[in-house]
């Protein structure tokens, strides 16, 4: 069990990936199972729901670009027991460029979590909304792949780029990458697009879409505001209960 790595990723923003990544990391540390949670975008909105930033001394992005810094140094524990943060700032931005013609480039987070990994049961990893080196170094370090899809009019645009980019990083730097499956996000059920949607997505993906679908809430909304997962800012919430029930397919699945 120990080291099951998921990255979250979708270059279509706005589809609920960073708002998936919090809660179900938060959703596995709730089952007492060791988690780390790492920010690998930009924005930093993962960190920002667990970490003062200003208290930070060191971020990914040092992990990422100095050899002499490991993961260890830059962990922070977050206030929920049983989960632990690799957190991002704004400089993360700045790690492309540096990395760029690197010989080791796409391989940085992986050998830098291999230091780190045996310390916990699951490694979930937040992207930025692009297909860059921060998401392949994301791959490249990840057992599994999870991507949020919004029940929207161009919910699809963008897979196909995704899923050419996970077959590519299976045939070389990752074979061990498997496709996790999709969660359906940000789903209003009283629309009939939704509806109309939703079936679209479950016809081109199949069994690979989860039966937990994640509904359109203010609370899941408002959560991060507070700086808080969706189980401590609104336990009783249906975004809590669907992130709960995802968790437990995720489990079951990897």
């Amino acid at each position: 069990m120990a080291g099951m790595t998921i990255v979250v990723a979708n270059q279509k923003g706005g589809v609920g990936k960073t708002t998936t990544a919090i809660n179900l990391a938060a959703a596995l540390a709730q089952k007492k199972l060791r988690t780390l949670l790492v920010d690998l975008d930009p924005q930093g909105n993962a960190t920002l729901s667990f970490l003062e930033p200003a208290t930070m001394q060191l971020s990914v992005y040092d992990v990422l670009v100095n050899p002499d810094v490991g993961p260890a140094q830059a962990i922070g524990k977050s206030p929920l027991e049983h989960l632990d943060v690799l957190g991002s700032r704004i400089s993360l931005a700045k790690a492309e460029p540096k990395l760029i013609g690197e010989f080791d480039s796409h391989f940085r987070l992986k050998d830098k979590l291999s230091q780190v990994i045996d310390a916990y049961d699951y490694v979930v990893i937040d992207t930025p909304p692009t297909l860059g080196i921060l998401t392949v170094n994301a791959l490249v370090a990840a057992t599994h792949l999870l991507v949020p899809i919004q029940s929207s009019y161009f919910a699809l645009e963008g897979t196909d780029d995704l899923l050419e980019t996970l077959e590519k990083i299976k045939a070389r730097p990752n074979p061990e990458l498997e496709f996790l499956g999709v969660v359906i996000t940000i789903h209003d059920k009283r629309t009939i697009l939704a509806r109309d949607i939703k079936s679209q997505i479950e016809k081109v993906f199949g069994e690979k879409v989860f039966k937990t679908t994640i509904s359109k809430s203010v609370r899941l909304e408002e959560s991060p505001a507070y700086k808080q997962s969706i189980f401590t800012f609104a336990p009783n919430s249906s975004g809590a209960l669907e992130y709960y029930s995802l968790s437990e397919e995720v489990i079951g699945r990897v």
